[in-house]
């Protein structure tokens, strides 16, 4: 399975971005996707994730209400649509695929994209 992030950049605070990670592979549709941040000198952080379907959604408190995970099936493609944005969402963003759903350790996904800088100006 490879995975490929897009859609990072610079956004004023209140400001919106989307990321999207797009999955290749076999059986990769069926694995579900998970969206992890890791700043500088800081642990690898959950965000949020989604199941093979599309149907079963997961969000770390900080970002519930800002921020919505997607799936297009047909473009076997996983979205993280970023609303009210705040200076401390600024870091680099990976998506990882697992077998499972509902993890939220990095440790149980099985394959992570390059990862996609967002930097949220004050």
């Amino acid at each position: 399975v490879q995975l490929v992030e897009s859609g990072g950049g610079l956004v004023q605070a209140g400001g919106s971005l989307r990321l999207s990670c797009a999955a290749s592979g076999r059986s990769s549709s069926s694995y579900a996707t998970g969206w992890f941040r890791q700043a500088p000198g800081k642990e690898r952080e959950f965000v949020a994730a989604i199941n093979w379907s599309g149907v079963n959604t997961y969000y770390t408190d900080s970002v519930k209400g800002r921020f919505t995970i997607s799936r297009d099936i047909a473009k076997n493609t996983v979205y993280l649509q970023m609303n009210s944005l705040k200076p401390e969402d600024t870091t680099v963003y990976y998506c990882a695929a697992a077998r499972y759903e509902g993890y939220y350790s990095g440790s149980f996904y099985d394959y992570w994209g390059q990862g996609t800088q967002d930097t949220v100006s004050s």
